[in-house]
């Protein structure tokens, strides 16, 4: 396994932002991950689950949103996140031209990303990847976050702790059960950090990931 850390343009007006390549010695797979709104690339569970993707053969390519790469606190509107996304996907599929990619997300992260798919489908895109989508803001329940989820057409993997506070597991079911091409593969009593007490269940969700990438003829 190796790593290379680089800087991806995105526009003139955006400018550059910070990614890392994580590749095992004979990737079959090329993962985009976007990170969550309160931390970056560099935040522990990301540089863990893209360390222990490559044990299955699959390389990640974290990055920073716009926001995260200029020190802002506040998350970028929807309209920035899409574009540095789309980016970071064009330059994905540049690097490996030759693999099947999926693109995946931490909370925000992964809403940014899906959103992105239903505006403006990506043909070479083989699957989304949630490692865990927050539905709804705590104690707010609702299912309106998840409404432009009807409009991808790509299989789509929902991870999801059953004491997620973001995402009532009731909820994120019943969301679920009306999009076809969408998976859950829940963790039992993690939180919305994939947190088992205080243990993190990293090893339980590059698994679960591995599977369903081999059940979806992708890995």
């Amino acid at each position: 396994m190796k790593t290379n850390r680089f800087k991806i343009h995105v526009s003139e007006s955006l400018g550059e932002i910070s990614a890392e390549i994580t590749e095992p010695e004979k990737p079959k797979v090329v993962m985009t991950l976007a990170h969550g709104a309160g931390a970056g690339m560099d935040h522990g569970f990301m540089v863990n689950l893209a360390r222990e993707l490559a044990q299955y053969q699959i390389a990640t390519v974290r990055f920073n949103l716009y926001y995260m790469e200029n020190g802002k606190k506040r998350p970028d509107a929807p309209a920035v996140a899409h574009t540095v996304i789309k980016a970071v996907i064009e330059k994905s599929r540049a690097l490996y031209p030759q693999l099947p990619l999926v693109v995946a997300g931490k909370s925000f992260g992964g809403r940014m990303t899906s959103q992105l798919i239903a505006k403006t489908p990506i043909p070479y895109v083989k699957g989304i990847v949630f490692y865990g989508f927050p539905l709804h803001p705590i104690n707010m329940p609702g299912t309106e976050r998840a409404e432009h989820l009807r409009d991808i057409k790509t299989p789509m993997l929902f991870l999801q702790g059953t004491k997620d506070a973001l995402a009532e597991m009731n909820l994120i079911k019943t969301v679920l059960a009306n999009l076809p091409l969408a998976s859950l593969e829940v963790i039992e009593n993690a939180d919305h950090s994939f947190k088992v007490g205080k243990k993190d269940s990293i090893v339980d969700l590059s698994k679960k990931t591995e599977n369903w990438l081999r059940s979806s003829d992708i890995l």
